[in-house]
């Protein structure tokens, strides 16, 4: 499984918007690993930010 697919289920799983941090905290991913999963979702729109400064899985 790669972190992308790591990181969107702990998003689905959480059920709300999250930001970076977070997504670490439950992941255990190292957060510059999910800062750069982040940009990367945000670029081809698998990521939306419903609210400032957090994301959840476009739908």
């Amino acid at each position: 499984m790669s972190n992308k697919d790591i990181i969107l289920e702990a998003m689905r799983k959480a059920g709300e918007p999250l930001n970076a941090g977070k997504v670490a905290e439950l992941t255990g991913l190292d957060r510059k690993v999910v800062d750069k999963e982040f940009a990367a979702m945000k670029k081809t729109g698998e990521i939306v930010s419903p609210i400032r400064c957090k994301w959840e899985p476009a739908a």
